[in-house]
């Protein structure tokens, strides 16, 4: 079986026309929900970038690899570290059993050599190593020149952004020309695709778009009803039509799962370039349901069964899920955090997975097992939704009855916190917290 993992960057659970956007027409992926599976409480390991990618290849919290931090919740273009090499990726998992890997897209676990996805088990390589609005040179202090957040339209210059197009471990453009990333990510993944189709494959396809600053090609630009977001969203969306139908004309689609969801919530201080968490509350970077539940598709025909799936799920679950379906032992030497998820998939039984933890660095702030939701410790980001607050008692929401987390019934189910709490305690004994690799860069 082949694997296929297209992450979108900052696109939130609102923001596919599947979950409910009025004006954002996202056609193709609807039918991929529509012939595989929707999932509507589906979770990311952390609300920012390096984290939640971190996460999804290793199958494990990103404080167990000290790829969280409360120091830098990021990495940068001057970070000195990156995804420790003791730490196994789902691309390392699958060599194994002699896939062919291939990383398309924003990597941001790493730009130094020993870091890259050409030193994590990828093959191959193509894309911008961190996140589309580093190494900014225009005027800082001028928001609407670096991410041109009020008037519609494509005003952002893309070569105010010094950011690489590599090659492997080459830079091959400098800066790169973002207003066709998309689409040459897209004819990437489709060369790659085309030239592993007689072998098994992992291709992990991470767009750096719709992260703002947006760009969108002359196809797209000014198209969508919901301006340069609603074009950029579209953009990615018919890519993924072009892949589903390369695999068909490749007679590969049945012996290929596809999988598509996002890194975070978006990105709501940026207004209208930013996305949307649809009914759910706050966005990126928080610990509320904005900023952690994802759109996910599942999606292989004659293999996954067709349905709306509302059993829990995350990203980490991905790294076991494939290992089983691909016959690989998960590795017993470290506390894997993700379940295999093959039996909701194939079979629509219940999913393994109880409980989601939130954290914020490296403090867990919330948990959620079954319906029930619990914050320990609130906090807003990038200047909206408020300052930190330690709740005691805690705050304690139903996410099936009251998914935009408005109304708090600690006070009448404190046996439910007392009950998430024993989990707490024996989620604590397994956690030994890895070497900060985030905190450290150069010069400062």
């Amino acid at each position: 079986m082949n694997f296929i993992v297209i992450f979108a960057d900052d696109l939130g659970y609102g923001d596919l026309s599947t979950y409910g956007h009025p004006s954002i027409r996202t056609t193709h992926l609807d039918q991929m929900a529509v012939e595989g599976q929707k999932w509507t409480n589906f979770y990311v390991g952390a609300s920012v970038c390096t984290p939640s990618r971190a996460a999804l290849l290793t199958g494990r919290l990103p404080i167990r690899s000290g790829m969280a931090s409360n120091k830098e919740r990021v990495l940068f273009p001057d970070s000195d570290h990156g995804l420790p090499s003791e730490e196994i990726t789902i691309a390392e998992q699958l060599k194994k059993a002699d896939y062919a890997t291939a990383c398309i897209g924003k990597w941001h676990l790493g730009h130094h050599k020993e870091y890259l996805p050409t030193s994590n088990g990828f093959d191959y390589y193509f894309g911008i190593p961190y996140s589309n609005d580093m190494n900014f040179v225009g005027n800082i202090a001028s928001e609407e020149e670096r991410y041109n957040i009020k008037g519609g339209g494509q005003k952002t210059k893309p070569e105010l952004f010094n950011v690489p197009l590599m090659r492997n471990e080459e830079i091959i453009e400098f800066p790169a020309d973002q207003t066709t990333i998309t689409k040459r990510y897209t004819e990437e993944a489709l060369s790659f695709i085309k030239k592993n189709s007689s072998k098994p494959f992992f291709l992990y396809l991470a767009h750096n778009l719709p992260h703002v600053p947006l760009f969108a090609s002359e196809d797209f630009l000014g198209k969508s009803d919901r301006g340069l977001y609603g074009d950029v969203v579209e953009e990615i969306d018919h890519g993924v039509d072009e892949i589903l139908n390369l695999l068909k004309k490749q007679g590969i689609a049945e012996n290929t799962i596809v999988v598509f969801t996002s890194d975070n919530g978006p990105w709501l201080s940026y207004d209208e370039k930013g996305g949307s968490a649809g009914l759910l509350r706050a966005g990126k970077g928080t610990t509320w349901e904005g900023g952690m539940r994802e759109p996910c598709i599942f999606w292989s025909p004659t293999n996954i069964k067709p349905g709306v799936i509302h059993d829990l799920g995350t990203t980490m679950d991905l790294f076991p899920t494939f290992s089983t379906i691909a016959g690989i032992s998960i590795p017993n030497d470290r506390e894997m955090d993700g379940v295999d998820l093959s039996n909701t998939l194939f079979k629509k039984e219940s999913s393994p997975r109880e409980i989601v933890y939130y954290y914020r660095g490296t403090d867990l702030y919330a948990v959620r097992k079954g319906d029930y939701k619990v914050h320990f410790v609130t906090e807003g980001a990038y200047g909206q939704f408020g300052g930190k607050e330690v709740h005691n008692p805690p705050l304690l929401f139903n996410l099936n009855e009251d998914p935009s987390e408005k109304y708090n019934i600690a006070a009448e189910q404190p046996t439910i916190i007392e009950k998430i709490q024993e989990e707490i305690e024996e989620h604590k004994a397994t956690m030994v917290p890895g070497k900060d690799q985030l905190k450290d860069r150069s010069g400062k």
